[in-house]
C-alpha cells in the first residue's frame, strides 16, 4: 500500500478518512483528465507513487505544523500542495496556477474533500502573485515542483517567502548544478542554499531532491520582473 510507504519513507501516517480522501482526489483527477489536460501520469499506481508519495516527502526537508502558511507555485493538478493539505489538515495551503481549467479542478477536489476553509485556489501567473500585498512576503514555507531551473525559480518564489522562511524546490538529477547556478539569484534575492536533501522513492531508479532555500532578507520591490522575464533572462 502507497500510503504504508509513505510512513515507511517519511514518516507521515495517514487516518482512514485521509486515505479515503486520497482515494477521491485520484478518481476525480481520472475523470477530469479525460477532458482536461492535468497530468501524463495515469495509471493508479503510478499517480499514488509520482505524486501522492512523491508531493508527502517534502516533510523530510520541512516538517508541517498546525498554522504554518504555505504556498504551491505552479502547482498543475495540485502537486505537492494538496496531498500536503489532506495529510497535515492543521496547514494554510495556497494553491497557485496559471491556467484556469487547473485552478477549476482544484477548486472542485477542495470542496468534494471538504477542505476548501483551509485552502485558497489562485489563478494567477507566479510573477504576478509576487507583487500582491496579501501574498507578497507573506508564506512560511513556498514550494515548486518542475516549474523551471533554479535561477528563474527563485525569482518566481523568494518574493512569496517571509524573511525567516523557506523555499523547496523539487529537483531531479540537475538539482546541484542548478544549485550553484543560482548564487547570483540567491544574492539580490535575500535567500540563501540551505540543505539538498536527497528523496528516495520506492521502486524509482530516478534521482529525487529537494533543494532548501532560506530567505535571509527583503526581496527588492522589482522582483519578480514582468512575466515571461525571469525565464528569458535569468539573474545569472
Amino acid at each position: 500500500m502507497w500510503n504504508e510507504a509513505a510512513t515507511h519513507a517519511f514518516g507521515v501516517t495517514l487516518t482512514p478518512e485521509q486515505a479515503d480522501s486520497f482515494d477521491v482526489y485520484l478518481r476525480e483527477l481520472a475523470d477530469w483528465n479525460s477532458h482536461t489536460n492535468l497530468t501524463a501520469i495515469t495509471t493508479p499506481d503510478e499517480v499514488r507513487l509520482r505524486h501522492f508519495l512523491d508531493s508527502l516527502s517534502v516533510v523530510q526537508a520541512v516538517p508541517m505544523r498546525p498554522g504554518l502558511r504555505v504556498i504551491d507555485v505552479g502547482t498543475g493538478a495540485g502537486f505537492p500542495g494538496l496531498p500536503l493539505k489532506i495529510a497535515y489538515p492543521g496547514i494554510h495551503m495556497t494553491l497557485v496556477d496559471a491556467t484556469g481549467k487547473k485552478v477549476a479542478f482544484l477548486s472542485h477536489v477542495a470542496q468534494l474533500l471538504g477542505i476548501s476553509q483551509g485552502i485558497e485556489c489562485v489563478h494567477a501567473r507566479a510573477e504576478e502573485i509576487g507583487h500582491v500585498p496579501e501574498h507578497r512576503a507573506s508564506y512560511d514555507v513556498v514550494l515548486a515542483r518542475a516549474v523551471a531551473r533554479l535561477p528563474s525559480l527563485l525569482e518566481y518564489l523568494l518574493p512569496l517567502a517571509k524573511v525567516g522562511g523557506v523555499c523547496v524546490a523539487m529537483k531531479g538529477k540537475t538539482a546541484h548544478e542548478e544549485a550553484v547556478d543560482a548564487k547570483k539569484a540567491l544574492a539580490v534575492l535575500g535567500g540563501k542554499l540551505g540543505e539538498i536533501v536527497e528523496v528516495a522513492l520506492p521502486g524509482v531508479d530516478e534521482a529525487h531532491y529537494l533543494v532548501v532555500i532560506e530567505k535571509v532578507k527583503h526581496t527588492p520591490n522589482d522582483y519578480p520582473r514582468k512575466p515571461g522575464t525571469p525565464t528569458t533572462k535569468p539573474i545569472i
